[in-house]
């Protein structure tokens, strides 16, 4: 018997939802033949066996939560009498996270040397009143007896993960149970403690209520949060709450890039990166911009207190899916035309929709673009994309009148807004940022020469 752990899906991963099973209790399948679709908040996945032989038993059902390390099939491999466990050490030596039907990952289990990660020491994180972490994590810690409480965290924002609760256990002077609360102090005495020691790093005022019932007002329907638009959810949290965002808003001639863009688009039409979109035209001019504003691609390191300036050029572009917002990365757009650049957004994008987005093409970003124009819109005020500390959004091309040479003429005019963080930056040096760009743009042979 074969007990097949959730493998190592990649950095920052700690659980997954379970989408659909390729296979039954009883069924026959072969090494490599598609097992089970997980959703993570990164990527769609589809994990394939890694024996061949016959199923014993699922661990799961459609939309429940599984951790990494945690069993989620037995299969009767033929080889051994005894229950052979996939050890928590071993990993994928390599995965091709693919989401899509006609196409499968490939993992083998290889055993890693030493055995395990090295610990990565706790960052001091800011106390809300209560710890955070997710709902598989409080779990794990009530199955190990663990106070979620004196659990040192090292995720992003000071969430707690489910390693820390595993190291934490593993140390030897950790409580063996959860310790049992102190009587309910009277309401006055409680009062009072709260006034006199509030919490260091509280948000004043903020106190979430339970939401009423609302069927006493009618019906109603209920959808899980599910895998990636809750990732979605704490990112958009993180941001708004941790970042101070101020807007920076400008308005963009785009009639002579827009001839250009629908000429070469005309002439390149099937060719890889002929759509020739404005989204690749923006990236070369937001990439030249950041090279002369290194601010905006960087990060604020809150518990060294240190700005982190990034040397590589990765721009994300948010896509909408079914599955919720995802943003893949163009990486090195420094160094890539603006054909290329328009290839890889055509790829990214399909990919997106269809759930094949890797891991991979995740991660790495140092600045991102969201385009609503196609949606219609005259511009929106975007989230930063947490850690980064600017995002640019692009609204709806439109025909405006605009005075031009002490004339009235009709133009094409592309709204931007930038939104940043204020810790990081200040107001002259995002109108330095967006002015660059509001520069570029209408003179295609500026932007060729500049990128």
């Amino acid at each position: 018997m074969y007990e097949f752990k959730l493998p190592d899906l990649g950095e920052g991963v700690h659980e997954g939802e379970i989408l659909k099973w390729h296979v039954k209790d009883g069924a026959a399948i072969q090494e490599d033949e598609p097992l089970v679709d997980i959703e993570t908040d990164k990527a769609a996945i589809t994990i394939p066996s890694p024996r061949t032989g016959k199923i014993v038993s699922l661990t799961g059902n459609v939309g429940d939560t599984v951790l990494v390390g945690d069993v989620i099939v037995v299969i009767d491999d033929a080889t051994e009498s005894d229950v052979v466990t996939s050890s928590v050490a071993e990993e994928p030596e390599a995965l091709l996270v693919e989401a899509s039907s006609s196409t499968r990952a490939v993992a083998r289990d290889t055993k890693s040397n030493g055995g395990g990660r090295s610990l990565v020491a706790a960052a001091p994180a800011a106390s809300w009143g209560r710890v955070v972490a997710a709902p598989a994590t409080r779990r794990l810690a009530r199955e190990m007896s663990i106070d979620i409480q004196d659990v040192p965290p090292t995720g992003p924002g000071g969430r707690v993960t489910p390693e820390d609760v595993k190291r934490f256990a593993e140390q030897p002077d950790a409580p063996s149970e959860i310790p049992v609360p102190p009587p309910p102090e009277e309401p006055q005495e409680r009062a009072e403690a709260e006034v006199a020691t509030p919490p260091a790093h509280a948000i004043p005022f903020l106190d979430l209520e339970p939401l009423p019932d609302f069927t006493q007002w009618g019906p109603v329907e209920k959808e899980p949060l599910r895998s990636i638009r809750r990732k979605v959810a704490r990112k958009m949290v993180t941001s708004m709450v941790l970042v101070p965002h101020v807007a920076h808003m400008d308005d963009v001639d785009v009639t002579v890039l827009e001839e250009l863009r629908r000429w070469e688009k005309e002439r390149r039409a099937g060719q890889p990166g002929g759509k020739m979109t404005l989204l690749s035209f923006v990236i070369k001019a937001v990439t030249a911009g950041l090279k002369a504003a290194p601010v905006f691609n960087a990060s604020l390191d809150p518990f060294n207190e240190e700005i982190i300036y990034k040397k590589y050029y990765n721009i994300g572009i948010a896509v909408d899916t079914e599955r919720g917002l995802v943003v893949p990365v163009i990486q090195d757009t420094d160094r890539k035309s603006i054909l290329q650049i328009s290839a890889e957004i055509e790829e990214a994008a399909a990919k997106a929709r269809e759930g094949n987005l890797a891991v991979e093409d995740l991660r790495g970003g140092t600045f991102t673009i969201t385009n609503i124009g196609p949606l219609g819109g005259t511009g929106m005020i975007p989230t930063i994309n947490y850690p980064e500390v600017a995002i640019l959004g692009m609204g709806r091309v439109q025909e405006k009148p605009v005075v031009v040479d002490g004339e009235i003429a009709i133009r094409k005019i592309l709204p931007l807004t930038l939104a940043f963080d204020h810790r990081i930056a200040d107001g002259a040096e995002a109108a330095r940022f967006v002015s660059g760009i509001v520069r570029r743009l209408p003179d295609p042979n500026a932007l060729l020469i500049e990128t």
